[in-house]
């Protein structure tokens, strides 16, 4: 048997049921705004430093894009134009499973692994404030953001090359780091005897995609 309501609580019902939708539909729009689909595909990020013994080097592929929030202009057939331009991108986060990098010499990962304190803080991030053009070179820019290692954040500045594909854009950037200034203690080994330089210099070269799915 069919339910009857009073005008009233109809009234109250539809209302009710409306600012609902409303609100179920705005968070569907700030989820996709936090979920702009790129990603981060056919690269690596590398270290290398030195020791007083030798120079060494690590890397990964195992990166990934975990937020991005793009201004509303950045669309259509002029996506990749738009995108590199200042303000275009609101928010840019990548997190790089610390674990994960590895070097050739393998007796070097498990000293590196414990200096940068993957089991407290297994992933190393860093969060894109803003793009700014960093030269008269083509493609030239500089992303100042905020890079977070071991626990530890600080504003860095990656200077970035940029070069348009067929599938997206290719990035490439360098950053110099002290790794103390990430509260990180540069492993020894062998009695003391081999000591690490505290700077290294990380590298990426990757692809930025639009996802097919």
């Amino acid at each position: 048997m069919a339910l009857r309501h009073s005008p009233r609580t109809a009234l109250r019902y539809t209302v009710t049921l409306g600012l609902s939708l409303a609100a179920a539909t705005g968070a569907v729009a700030a989820y996709t705004a936090l979920t702009a689909p790129l990603a981060l595909t056919s690269g690596s990020i590398s270290i290398a430093g030195s020791s007083n013994v030798h120079e060494y080097t690590a890397s990964t592929t195992a990166f990934r894009v975990t937020r991005v929030q793009l201004a509303a202009a950045v669309a259509g057939p002029t996506f990749w134009d738009e995108i590199v331009k200042p303000g275009a991108v609101e928010a840019f986060e990548i997190s790089v499973a610390a674990a994960s990098l590895s070097s050739p010499k393998k007796d070097i990962d498990k000293n590196m692994h414990k200096a940068l304190k993957v089991t407290e803080h297994p992933d190393i991030t860093f969060s894109l404030r803003r793009l700014e053009p960093a030269a008269e070179t083509a493609g030239a820019l500089r992303g100042i953001g905020v890079l977070r290692i071991a626990g530890v954040e600080r504003e860095v500045t990656l200077q970035l090359t940029t070069k348009r594909t067929d599938a997206g854009i290719h990035l490439r950037g360098a950053l110099d780091l002290l790794m103390t200034d990430f509260g990180i203690i540069p492993p020894k080994a062998m009695m003391g005897m081999l000591k690490t330089d505290p700077k290294v210099t990380v590298t990426f070269d990757t692809l930025v995609t639009v996802p097919s799915t």
